[in-house]
């Protein structure tokens, strides 16, 4: 739930999950540029890199603020601009007709939904379930869900 993405959870040697609140402080503390790095189940990878990147505080949700993109991944996170964090125990979603943590399993930057997903279900490649799985749009769609995922940041004006 909440908490467990606030304060973040998992191991540094496998899944792992840094904390909101800890990303919020980095990104407050400078000019910081997010990479995003795909891989599918065929061994293809790509990435999305944005400049400028930063979360509000935890009474605004999180929202995710992005600058400029760059990569091979295609732009999937530009969709989730804007938006703020949402988790099944709570809908920050801008979807009037739904809960998209809880339709799509994971929690994330929904919008109304999405066209990234980094926090599906880890279904093995091609899936018949609409959505739920590790999706960015732009690379296999929402009928395939990656490999893995990565999210790196770092400090761009040192």
């Amino acid at each position: 739930g909440w908490a467990e993405y606030k304060w973040g959870f998992g191991n540094l040697e496998g899944e792992y999950w840094l904390g909101l609140e800890y990303i919020h402080q980095l990104t407050q503390s400078g000019d910081y540029e997010l990479r995003v790095e795909l891989g599918d189940w065929g061994n293809e990878t790509r990435w999305a890199q944005y400049q400028h990147f930063s979360l509000t505080p935890e009474p605004l949700n999180y929202t995710l603020s992005l600058g400029d993109y760059q990569g091979t991944a295609g732009n999937s996170l530009k969709y989730h601009q804007g938006a703020a964090f949402s988790t099944r125990d709570r809908d920050n979603d801008f979807n009037p007709r739904g809960h998209c943590a809880r339709t799509f399993h994971g929690a994330w930057w929904f919008t109304a939904c999405h066209e990234s997903h980094l926090n599906g279900r880890y279904h093995h490649g091609r899936h018949k379930s609409y959505g739920d799985g590790i999706n960015w749009m732009a690379f296999r769609g929402h009928n395939y869900s990656l490999k893995y995922s990565t999210m790196k940041i770092r400090k761009t004006n040192i």
